[in-house]
C-alpha cells in the first residue's frame, strides 16, 4: 500500500532521478500530486523517466545535468522554476560507488566519487537553497548511506563522501532551519538498484551483504522513496538535521550474521539450532 504523503501542487527536483532510488522517489512524488523535475547526467534516463511519469498522467520534465558543473546547476534550477514553478522540495540522489581498494585507488577514481557525491551534491543544493531561503520555505533531502555511519572495505572514497554528505546535511540544517528551510538525510542500506548490481559480485551480495541484514533481503528502491517523501512533507515539519537510516536493521548491531541469528551460544550452535546459511 502506498503511503499518503500529499504533495499536491508542489514542485520537487530529484537529481539522479533517472534510475534507482531517485527514480523511485520521483515516481512516488508524482503519485502524491507533485510536479517533478528529473535531473540526471544521462539524458536518455532522464527523458525515459519523465516520459513514463507523463504517460501515467503526471507532470514531469527531464533535465540533463552534471552536478559537478556549478553553472549548469544554476541554469537547471532557473529552468525548472520557469517551467514548473518555485521548487518546494529537492532530493539530492545523484551518486556513484565504484569499488576500489584504497592502496591501489587512483586519484581519478577518488576525485570522481568525491566530486559527484559530495561536491556535486553541494553545488546542486546551493542554488535551490538560495531560492528557498528567499521565499522562507522549503525542504531538502540528501541521500547519504549506512556507509556514512561507518567504514566499508574497498570504498574509502565512497564512505568519505557519504560521511561528508551527513556533515553537510547537518550544517545546512543549522544554517537554514530558522529561515524555514529544513534539510535532512536518509541513509539507505543495501538497495536493489542497477548501481548496486553493477558494482557488487552476486556471491558477495548474497553471502556477505544480505547475510548481515536482519530482515534477510535487499531493500526495494520504493522502500527508500517513502521515507524520503516523508521528510519532504508537512508530516515532518519539525524534523531538521536528522539522518534516517533505512537499512533493514543493518546498522543496529556490530556482530550480526545470518540475518541476526544469535550465535553467541556455542551450545545452541552445536546442537543444530542454527544450520548452515542457505
Amino acid at each position: 500500500m502506498t503511503a499518503r504523503l500529499p504533495m499536491h501542487d508542489r514542485v520537487v527536483l530529484v537529481t539522479g532521478g533517472g534510475s534507482g532510488i531517485g527514480r523511485a522517489i520521483a515516481m512516488l512524488a508524482v503519485q502524491q500530486g507533485a510536479r517533478v523535475a528529473i535531473a540526471d547526467a544521462l539524458a536518455d534516463r532522464a527523458d525515459a523517466t519523465a516520459a513514463a511519469l507523463c504517460r501515467g498522467g503526471g507532470q514531469a520534465i527531464a533535465v540533463t545535468l552534471d552536478v559537478r558543473d556549478s553553472a549548469a546547476c544554476d541554469a537547471a534550477v532557473a529552468r525548472i522554476e520557469a517551467e514548473l514553478g518555485p521548487i518546494d522540495g529537492m532530493v539530492a540522489s545523484a551518486g556513484v560507488s565504484p569499488p576500489s581498494p584504497a592502496a591501489s585507488m587512483s586519484d581519478e577514481i577518488w576525485s570522481r566519487c568525491i566530486d559527484i557525491n559530495l561536491t556535486g551534491l553541494f553545488r546542486s543544493v546551493r542554488p535551490v537553497g538560495q531560492r528557498m531561503l528567499a521565499r522562507g520555505r522549503g525542504a531538502i533531502v540528501t541521500i547519504a548511506s549506512v556507509d556514512g555511519l561507518g567504514g566499508h572495505a574497498a570504498r574509502a572514497h565512497y564512505t568519505a563522501s557519504k560521511h561528508g554528505v551527513i556533515g553537510l546535511t547537518r550544517s545546512l540544517a543549522i544554517e537554514w532551519g530558522r529561515h524555514g528551510v529544513r534539510v535532512n538525510a536518509i541513509a539507505p542500506g543495501v538497495v536493489d538498484t542497477p548501481l548496486l548490481k553493477a558494482n557488487i559480485p552476486a556471491d558477495h551480495l548474497r553471502h556477505a551483504m544480505v547475510d548481515r541484514v536482519p530482515m534477510g533481503r535487499l531493500s526495494r528502491a520504493d522502500e527508500q522513496a517513502g521515507p524520503a517523501l516523508f521528510l519532504l512533507s508537512d508530516a515532518a515539519s519539525y524534523v531538521n538535521g536528522s539522518v534516517l537510516t533505512v537499512d533493514g536493521g543493518t546498522s543496529a548491531g556490530y556482530f550480526t550474521r545470518w540475518n541476526g541469528a544469535d550465535l553467541g551460544s556455542q551450545a545452541l550452535f552445536d546442537s543444530g539450532v542454527y544450520g548452515e546459511p542457505e
